[in-house]
Parts: structure tokens; sequence; C-alpha cells
């Protein structure tokens, strides 16, 4: 509700779809079953959050806060989520950070974390006047999870045995927009996976993924095309991709069909300030 109620105040606002954290569900974590923070306002809608995910080799916290958050409420909830992450125990952190986003990180460079690395390249384009489906290369054939429900999930190999089940639990995921290319062996060359939600009218694209054997086949692109035009007319209005940086292969398939970037996000890791993990372990707040 948060997430959507974010992209609902403002179009590109923000890192996170609600579909990101749905996707985020894919494989069990040790953070599945911990407490997340939130806030509330008079009416009990929620305006902020920080959620904390172990992405087995770092911790990431993120706030999650509306378009029109003030400074002083981003420093307030930045240091109560710093505080709920010590008292899970852990004692470094990573953050996702817009680029253009002056406040969070000089809030964090106050705080001693540093960038470790580039972030992604978030894009994003209309679902309206979109390119006609791109052709598929012979000897592949295109399925959706729907119709494929007798063989293993394709996302198995990289997201674990519970990733299908996972998906399942979700509100957003839906089979149909689970699209994979097989091969003439029926092996999978490449897979994509499309959310739409219908309370944003926002369609997602995440993850993209072509089997190295089949890449400069167009196989991608065929996938992309084809899933455009399922959430344009599911109703989207408006689909985001990101894609790394350094990925020229990823960034000339996205910006040529379309997308256009918006932000850039960069990395940055640090420790919890010692002072409020020792007012943790006294127990006081």
């Amino acid at each position: 509700m948060l997430l959507r109620r974010a992209r609902s105040a403002h179009p590109t606002r923000g890192l996170y779809e609600a579909a990101d954290l749905q996707w985020w569900w894919r494989t069990p974590r040790s953070t599945d079953e911990v407490g997340q923070l939130f806030w509330f306002d008079h009416q009990g809608f929620p305006v902020a959050a920080v959620i904390a995910t172990d992405w087995g080799d770092r911790i990431a916290l993120d706030p999650i806060v509306m378009p029109d958050a003030t400074p002083d409420l981003v420093a307030r909830i930045l240091e109560r989520g710093f505080e709920h992450a010590a008292e899970l125990g852990f004692e470094t952190v990573q953050m996702e950070v817009d680029r253009a986003d002056e406040v969070m990180r000089e809030l964090l460079v106050g705080h001693g974390f540093a960038i470790k690395e580039d972030g992604l390249v978030e894009t994003w384009r209309s679902a309206h006047d979109r390119q006609q489906i791109s052709p598929l290369a012979d000897g592949y054939r295109l399925c959706s999870r729907r119709d494929t429900t007798s063989r293993p999930h394709h996302m198995i190999k990289r997201s674990g045995p519970a990733v299908e089940q996972r998906l399942l639990q979700t509100s957003l995921y839906r089979t149909d927009f689970d699209l994979l290319i097989l091969d003439g062996d029926d092996n999978t060359a490449a897979h994509g996976l499309f959310w739409y939600d219908p309370a944003t009218a926002t369609g997602l694209v995440e993850p993209m993924r072509t089997e190295d054997d089949h890449q400069r086949r167009g196989l991608a692109r065929h996938i992309l095309t084809t899933g455009i035009d399922l959430l344009a007319k599911a109703g989207a209005t408006r689909i985001k991709i990101c894609f790394e940086p350094d990925n020229p292969a990823s960034r000339n398939l996205y910006l040529g069909v379309g997308f256009e970037p918006v932000k850039q996000t960069e990395v940055f890791d640090g420790r919890l300030v010692p002072n409020v993990i020792t007012h943790v372990a006294d127990g006081k707040h």
C-alpha cells in the first residue's frame, strides 16, 4: 500500500514499485520473519517504512517515504531504521540511493557511509505508441509459465527450488506474464517476467535473461516487445526497467525499444554508529 501510494503521488520518485518487493520474495531469506518498521498517519495510512533484506552477501536497508516527506522526517526515519537494524543484530548495512537525492546522501555521509559501487540505471517508457513485436528467430518458440506448468520452473537455476511457490504467494505475479523462449530441444533459451499493478497502472520488467549460448539472436528483444504489448493491453500506462550501467547490451536493448533514463543510483556501505548499538544493547531507545 505504501509503495502504491508513493507511486500514485509521483510518476518516478522513489526507487521501488510494489512489484519490486514481491520479486524479492522469490527466495527464502533470513529477514522474512523479522519485524519491519512502518509509520502511519492519523488516518491509519502508511507514510514511511524501513525494510531490511538479506541478500546473502549483504544486508540492504531501504527507507521508503512519500514524495513530499520533509528532510526532518527522512532523518528521523533513517535514525530509527539504523537503531532497528542494530536490534536485529546487523553491524553493517548497504543502502541504494538516487544520485539526485541530496538529503539522503548527506545523511548517510554524516553517518560515516561511503559509496561502495554504482547501483542501477532506472528507465521508463510510456506504454502507448509501442513498437511492433520483433520477430522470433527460427528454431525457437515463445511460451508462458501458464503453458509450461508440467516442467520445472525456468528460474529455479538462479532463484532456487522455491521460486514458483513463493511467486505464487504474491498478489501481482501472473503466470501468463512470465514469459520464456524454448529452443528446438525444449531448453530454456531466454526469459522475462512482467508485472502489472492495476492500482497504479504501472508495469515493471524484472528480471530479463538470455542464456549465454543463445545471445545475439534477438530473443530478449522478442520477449521484451511481447511483454510491453501484454502490459499495455492489461492497462499499464507507464513501464519501468532497470539495468547495470556497465552492461551495454541491456542499455542498447532497453533504450532501443523506447525506454528513457530517469535516474541512476549508487550503493552506500557503512557500519551502524556505535552509540546506536550501545543504546540498543542497554535496552534504551
